[in-house]
């Protein structure tokens, strides 16, 4: 049987994304997903992180990053990096980093 493709990605989250929970909210729906990697606040105001994932959760959390983030937050933009093709999990889960 063959596994779904695991991919991975950095991305940066720009807008309105510290001191709205934004970290802990990823966090969350990440884990729900069965998305790992993680998210820290930049001094540019930013979050930035890594998700791995099999393809359809990976997506989903792209597509939660670029447009919902958490409830009082405001995202202006999101950049991804090339997703790339993984053969295992680098993490273990999905952390918030400081």
């Amino acid at each position: 049987m063959a596994s779904a493709k695991l991919l991975a990605c950095d991305f940066e989250v720009f807008g309105i994304v510290q001191g709205v929970f934004f970290r802990k909210h990823t966090q969350k729906y990440a884990t729900s997903l069965g998305v790992r990697g993680w998210c820290m606040n930049t001094a540019d105001g930013t979050v930035k992180g890594q998700i791995e994932g099999e393809e359809k959760a990976f997506n989903e959390m792209k597509h939660w990053l670029q447009t919902k983030g958490s409830p009082s937050s405001r995202i202006d933009k999101t950049v991804f990096n090339v997703p790339k093709e993984l053969t295992v999990y680098t993490y273990k889960d999905f952390s918030i980093r400081r």
